[in-house]
């Protein structure tokens, strides 16, 4: 899965994703960025997605 990594100012594939649910409850996914190490987070996760 892809994220908008903002200190890259790239698109990248997220390292060491993890499933989460936001107090909303909506599901995101959060992980790292595999060049930088900086944390990613994207809305809406899902295998689909």
């Amino acid at each position: 899965m892809e994220a908008y990594c903002l200190k890259c100012k790239a698109k990248r594939e997220i390292k060491d994703i993890q499933e989460i649910t936001m107090k909303s409850g909506r599901p995101a996914m959060t992980g790292t960025c595999p060049v930088c190490g900086t944390k990613m987070f994207r809305i809406g996760g899902g295998a689909g997605k």
